[in-house]
């Protein structure tokens, strides 16, 4: 492991990532690596933590299991929400639980993060009307439907949608989602010595 380094921007804090089944699974692990490795090249940074409706077993598309750590009544405040994609969103729309909670979380963060598919979850909350969004390629028709007014942008990986909500596209999508959000957050440096541990090939101008 490399030395640590100094940020010098705003620390990040705690960041949650919402798991449920039939999660994506490079939807969550990609920002989560991200943000791990940043936190452990520089300490202090940025505490990551899985948050589910309970704290049962998660399975994810292809049979993956995973154990969130929290629930969200256990959960703390998040500077940063992870809402990742999968086939499991679309019964996420009928949950009353998770909507609010991804609704309350979403309004208290500095920072939300909608990977892929998750972009479902904040169409049918409103928070894509009239705004510009960025979703998996198989998805726009589904989110033309739940959001009528709002913009898609399938020719960007990830698009800023407002303030404080970014919406990208399908599954790899939200890594370069997630290390200009660190870049955002806590400075370039610290996002490409991230960049470089991972041995990732990060463009700070692909968006």
């Amino acid at each position: 492991m490399p030395p640590s380094q100094q940020h010098t921007a705003t620390s990040i804090r705690a960041l949650g990532i919402l798991l449920f089944d039939g999660v994506e699974v490079l939807d969550f692990a990609g920002p989560f690596e991200v943000f791990s490795v940043a936190g452990e090249l520089h300490p202090g940074l940025v505490r990551v933590v899985t948050v589910a409706e309970t704290t049962r077993p998660i399975t994810a598309v292809n049979g993956l299991s995973v154990n969130p750590a929290v629930a969200f009544d256990q959960a703390p405040h998040f500077d940063v929400l992870i809402v990742p994609g999968g086939s499991g969103t679309r019964a996420l729309l009928t949950s009353t639980t998770v909507l609010g909670w991804v609704a309350r979380t979403h309004a208290g963060a500095q920072h939300t993060l909608s990977i892929c598919s998750g972009a479902r979850l904040f169409a049918t909350l409103g928070l894509l009307d009239g705004k510009p969004y960025c979703t998996h390629h198989e998805v726009y028709p589904h989110l033309a439907e739940l959001a009528p007014t709002g913009i898609p942008k399938p020719e960007h990986r990830f698009v800023q949608t407002d303030a404080t909500l970014y919406t990208s596209g399908g599954i790899s999508a939200g890594i370069d989602l997630s290390f200009h959000v660190l870049a955002t957050m806590a400075g370039r440096e610290v996002a490409q010595a991230t960049a470089d541990y991972m041995e990732y090939r990060w463009l700070p101008e692909g968006g």
